[in-house]
C-alpha cells in the first residue's frame, strides 16, 4: 500500500490523523513541507497528500506521478492548483462545512467589537481613560446596515445570526439565484451598490482569481463613510494598502482582520501599529470541537479514496486510484 503524506501542520499533535490512518492499514508520512521542493522530495511514492498550507502546485503535480489524490484540511483550496490537478487526473478533497458556525459567530463578534468600541475602550483603560466616550461616539446597532459578500454556508450563517442585531441585510453574490436568498436577506446589485449603504461589510467569499484583490480602492470609494469592514474569509481578497489609505483617509472607521495576506502578521506591519484595526490570528474557525471535524473530515477523504475511488467531499474529480 503506498503511503500517505502529512505535508505540513500547525497542531499540537498528529495523533487524531495518525489513529486514522492506523485504523485503516495506511502508512503514514509526516513532514512540514514550506516549498515546492520539499513537497515533491517528501511525496516520492506517495498516493495522497494531506495538507494545510503546503503548495500543491503544477510543478508539484507533474513530479509526482504516484499522486492521486489531495486533501485539504480546510475549505479553501486556493494554495492548490485546481486546474493543474484536473488535467493529470489528481483528485482534489477538502472539508467544506465543518465550521460555519464558528466562523459566522467570530464574524459576528469582530463587527460588535468594532461597532461598540470594546477593543479601544480595553485600551483606553489600561491608558487610564475612563469615559464612555473616550474612544468616539456610538451608533445603535439596531439602526445600522450589514452587507455580507458572498452568501454561501458562511454567508448565510452570518445573516441569520445578525439579523436580529441590525436594522437591514444586504447581500452580494452573483452566483445566487433570487431563490436562494433568505427572504431576510435583500440582494445588492453589485458589489459597490452593497458598499454605498452597509455601515458594516462582513466578507464570506472564497479566493480566487474574480475575488483576488477585489476590496480595493474602487470598493472604498464607493463605501459609506465610518463603516466597519470585518474579513474571517481569505486575507488576499482585501487590498490591503488601499485598507489602510481608506483608514487614514477617514472612510473607514474600523478593519477587522481575522485573515491577511501574509501569516502570521510581522511585528512592523501598519495594520498593527493602526488602533483602528482589530486582529485575531487565522482562529475564527476554531473550537475544539470544529478543529476536531475539520481534520477528521479531510483524513476520511483519503481513507474513503482508498477504499471506493472517491473522496468524500470532491473539489475536482480526477481519474487516478490509489493503485495506479
Amino acid at each position: 500500500m503506498r503511503p500517505v503524506l502529512f505535508s505540513d501542520h500547525d497542531f499540537p499533535d498528529v495523533e487524531l490523523e495518525r489513529e486514522i490512518f492506523a485504523a485503516a492499514g495506511l502508512p503514514l508520512r509526516i513532514a512540514q513541507c514550506k516549498t515546492e521542493a520539499q513537497v515533491i522530495d517528501a511525496a516520492q511514492d506517495c498516493a495522497a497528500i494531506l495538507l494545510q498550507y503546503a503548495p500543491i502546485t503544477a510543478r508539484v503535480v507533474a513530479a509526482l506521478p504516484a499522486l492521486g489524490l489531495v486533501s485539504r484540511i480546510g475549505a479553501g483550496f486556493d494554495t492548490v492548483d485546481t486546474k493543474a490537478c484536473g488535467e493529470r487526473g489528481v483528485w482534489v478533497a477538502n472539508s467544506p462545512d465543518y465550521g460555519v458556525g464558528e466562523v459566522a459567530t467570530h464574524a459576528l463578534a469582530l463587527a460588535l467589537a468594532a461597532i461598540r468600541n470594546v477593543v479601544r475602550y480595553d485600551r483606553d483603560i489600561r491608558d487610564g481613560r475612563w469615559h464612555y466616550e473616550s474612544s468616539g461616539k456610538l451608533r445603535r446597532p439596531a439602526e445600522l446596515t450589514l452587507g455580507i459578500v458572498g452568501l454561501g454556508r458562511i454567508g448565510k450563517r452570518m445573516a441569520h445570526v445578525s439579523r436580529n442585531v441590525v436594522k437591514r441585510v444586504v447581500a452580494y453574490d452573483p452566483y445566487l439565484i433570487d431563490g436562494d436568498f433568505p427572504a431576510y436577506v435583500e440582494r445588492a446589485p453589485s458589489l459597490t451598490a452593497l458598499a454605498a449603504q452597509s455601515d458594516i461589510v462582513s466578507l464570506h467569499t472564497p479566493l480566487d482569481a474574480t475575488t483576488r484583490g477585489m476590496i480595493d480602492r474602487t470598493f472604498f470609494a464607493a463605501l459609506k463613510r465610518d463603516a466597519t469592514l470585518v474579513n474571517t474569509a481569505r486575507g488576499a481578497i482585501v487590498n490591503i494598502p488601499d485598507l489602510l489609505a481608506a483608514l487614514d483617509a477617514g472612510i473607514l472607521q474600523t478593519a477587522a482582520l481575522d485573515v491577511l495576506p501574509d501569516e502570521p502578521v510581522p511585528a512592523d506591519s501598519p495594520l498593527v501599529a493602526n488602533p483602528r484595526v482589530v486582529l485575531t490570528p487565522h482562529a475564527a474557525f476554531y473550537s475544539v470541537e470544529a478543529e476536531r471535524e475539520l481534520r477528521r473530515k479531510a483524513a476520511q477523504n483519503i481513507v474513503t479514496w482508498y477504499r471506493t475511488g472517491r473522496p468524500d467531499y470532491r473539489v475536482v474529480h480526477g481519474t487516478r486510484t490509489a493503485t495506479a
